[in-house]
Parts: structure tokens; C-alpha cells; sequence
């Protein structure tokens, strides 16, 4: 796999000779300058080559591969062209909101996702769309159905590749390649570049193109990292003081179970205004109206795993607390990529919770991100027990006399 330099050289999208169609959508969505991804990817993938593209979450990856799509592929064609392949629901419907954006009246789009309505899927799917995004679990049900027929698909994208294979999606994701035609071009996005992934590249892609933007920071500058030591059953009291002292905006408070996102909502619940919660298991309708009451501002706390924590993208976000130390490194790349979309003049806000026992964890993410947290305290609270010294031989010799 070549590695390019991403140069920033294309200043405005008419610098990538797109059709008129594209830049009066740009222009009606205001997009005024590609992002380092945008101006790096958007000229490769226009000449129909595969790449994968490295960089992290809220760079604008999704139009950096919808562009391309919307102007390759033929809108007067009523067949199916471009397959999108995301982790999550939400991360599905928020790629899909970007696309039609962008594709205004020229093209037509779907999503097909578990926890919706089969009938309107098929529906789509009979009168004919040239672009369908959605996860791999309902993109398999359809074609087993033979409701979705992916041979004429010119355009493979694997959203936040790494995610997928993070939960399980690696044989859906072979599945639907290899229905897919051989002389396809794939893209391939992802905030970090594992060896599962590399993997994947090397199996379907064809001498594909890298652009890494990741950089030596995978975190952004703009959020303020720290960790705060703590005893496990003292976490929801420093919760309640971190969220008394800092007064966030909005804050997305990280669990990894589900049960532990349901527990710590309990606590809240009414305690606390403007909580919310979203996992996995609540019915799709239930989640759909949390998202929309955080993206409102009618939520200020937002309890969410790490499943669903991929389709959250809101630029009112101030603060990530990590209630729970994320179990792989790149895990924490992802939550905190959730923040430091403010204003300029802003800096977000990220808190890791940390016990003991997890020294290690706290190491090795500093290790991934290249940056030691400092450490956060609340004065006047004791978030973990200190511990007795352990005895010494004259401790000993002294209490036998």
C-alpha cells in the first residue's frame, strides 16, 4: 500500500473540475473549503483508484467519499452504484443526511438498517436508488431476500472500518464484497489503521492509495485531556462534582456496558434535568428521539456506550467523561473525537476515570495518543481512599514488644 503525502493543494472545490450540479449543492450547504482529508482524498478517489483514508473523527470524512460517489456514478440510472457500509445506525442515517445534502434532486439515497420498518427499505429498493448506506447486518437480509442486487455497484465505501471489525461485522463485510463487482473501486475510511484493517485492505483492495492524516497527535489540540484517580464506588460522586464544577455545555458521559448505562441513568433520574441515555437495546423509535433532543440542545447529558457513541456528531458537545476506562486505546481516539468541534476560541473537555488497578489502561492510551494526561482533582472531595503504608521489620519488631 503507497502512502501520499496530503498536501492541502486544492484551496476550493472548483479546483477538483466537479460538475455544476456538486457545486451548487456545495455552495447551497455552504462548503466554502475542503478540509486536509477533502483536499487530500477527493482528487484520488475522482480517478476511480482505491485508497483508504486515515484521519480522525469530524474532519469530513463523509463528504471527502460522497463527492466522489455523486460524481461518478450516473443519476439517470436508475440501478444501484454506490454501497456505503457503516457501523451504526445512527453513523448510517447521519452519512446518509450528508449525502442527500449534497445530492440535492440528482441522485437518490437510502438507508437500510436493522431497528427500522423493512417495508419502506424495499419499497426504495423497488423504484430504484443509485446510493444505499446502512449496516451490514440489513444490507445481508436484503440481498438474501434478493430485494438488493449489488452487481452493478461501482463504489464500495467501509465507513470507520475499524469499528465494524471492533464488533463482529468482518464476515458481513466479506459477504457483501465479494457480491460486489471485481472491477469495483473501494474506499476504505477509518480513525485508526490496526492490523485487522490493514488486513482487510490487503484482501479486497486493489494496490490502494493511503492518505494519513492521523498525525503523531491522534487527538485533537483543541481538547483539554485529563485523567482522575478513583475509587470504583466514588465514581458517581465525582461524576456529580466534575459536572457541578465545569458546568459543561453539553457533556457525553462514556459506560461500557450497557448495564452500566442504565445504573448511572437510574442515579440521575430525578436528580438532574436534561439526562438522557442510548444504547444498543433501546428501540430504534427511542433512540432516534434521544439523538434528536441532543442535537436540539434539549439534552445536556448524554449517557452512551461505545456502540452507539460512533453516530453521535454534535458540534454543541464541551465535555467527554470516561465513567468507564475504555478497554482498547483506540476506543478513547473515538470518544474524544466527540468534542473539540467549538468555536475557535474553545477547547473541549476530556475526563477519564481511572482505579488503580487500571494504571496500566491509563499507560497504554497515553502510549497510543502520544500525550501524558494531567490529573484532575476536585478540592475537598476524596475520590479514592488513601491507603496505609505497608509495615515495615521495625514496625514489625516494634509491635511484638
Amino acid at each position: 500500500m503507497s502512502t501520499i503525502e496530503a498536501e492541502n493543494t486544492a484551496t476550493r472545490f472548483e479546483d477538483f473540475g466537479l460538475n455544476q450540479p456538486i457545486l451548487e449543492a456545495l455552495e447551497r450547504v455552504e462548503y466554502r473549503t475542503p478540509s486536509p482529508i477533502q483536499s487530500a482524498l477527493i482528487p484520488i478517489a475522482l480517478t476511480g483508484v482505491d485508497c483508504t483514508g486515515q484521519a480522525r473523527t469530524g474532519t469530513g470524512k463523509t463528504a471527502a467519499f460522497a463527492i466522489p460517489i455523486l460524481q461518478r456514478i450516473d443519476c439517470n440510472d436508475s440501478r444501484t452504484q454506490a454501497i456505503v457500509l457503516a457501523p451504526t445506525r445512527e453513523l448510517s442515517e447521519q452519512v446518509a443526511n450528508e449525502t442527500r445534502r449534497l445530492a440535492g434532486n440528482t441522485c437518490r439515497v437510502t438507508v437500510i438498517v436493522g431497528g427500522r420498518p423493512m417495508g419502506p427499505q424495499l419499497s426504495d429498493l423497488r423504484k430504484g436508488v443509485q446510493i444505499v448506506i446502512g449496516t451490514p447486518g440489513r444490507v445481508i437480509d436484503l440481498m438474501n431476500r434478493r430485494a438488493l442486487n449489488l452487481g452493478d455497484v461501482r463504489i464500495a465505501v467501509l465507513d470507520e472500518a475499524d469499528r465494524m471489525l471492533d464488533i463482529g461485522f468482518r464476515p458481513d463485510i466479506e459477504k457483501i464484497l465479494r457480491r460486489c463487482p471485481v472491477e469495483r473501486q473501494t474506499l476504505l475510511l477509518s480513525a485508526t489503521m490496526p492490523p485487522p484493517v490493514e488486513r482487510l485492505a490487503k484482501r479486497f483492495m486493489r494496490e490502494p492509495l493511503r492518505v494519513d492524516l492521523s498525525e503523531d497527535n491522534v487527538v485533537v489540540d483543541s481538547i483539554q485531556q485529563f485523567f482522575a484517580t478513583v475509587d470504583a464506588d466514588r465514581k458517581f460522586g465525582l461524576l456529580v462534582r466534575l459536572l457541578s464544577k465545569e458546568k459543561p455545555q453539553q457533556a457525553l458521559v462514556f459506560t461500557r456496558t450497557k448495564r452500566g448505562a442504565e445504573r448511572l441513568h437510574r442515579n440521575f433520574s430525578g436528580k438532574l434535568s436534561k439526562v438522557a441515555m442510548i444504547h444498543g437495546d433501546l428501540p430504534q423509535p427511542k433512540r432516534d428521539r434521544v439523538m434528536s433532543n441532543f442535537r436540539d440542545g434539549k439534552i445536556r447529558l448524554l449517557v452512551a456506550t461505545d456502540v452507539v457513541g460512533r453516530g453521535i456528531d454534535v458540534s454543541g458537545i464541551s465535555h467527554i467523561i470516561n465513567y468507564d476506562i475504555p478497554e482498547y486505546c483506540d476506543d478513547y481516539v473515538h470518544r474524544v473525537g466527540r468534542t473539540g468541534r467549538l468555536s475557535s476560541d474553545e477547547k473541549g473537555v476530556a475526563v477519564t476515570f481511572v482505579t488503580r488497578e487500571q494504571g496500566n489502561h491509563l499507560t497504554e492510551i497515553e502510549k497510543r495518543i502520544n500525550v501524558l494526561l494531567e490529573e484532575y482533582k476536585i478540592e475537598g472531595y476524596e475520590a479514592y481512599r488513601q491507603r496505609a503504608p505497608r509495615p515495615t521489620v521495625d514496625d514489625l519488631a516494634q509491635s511484638a514488644v
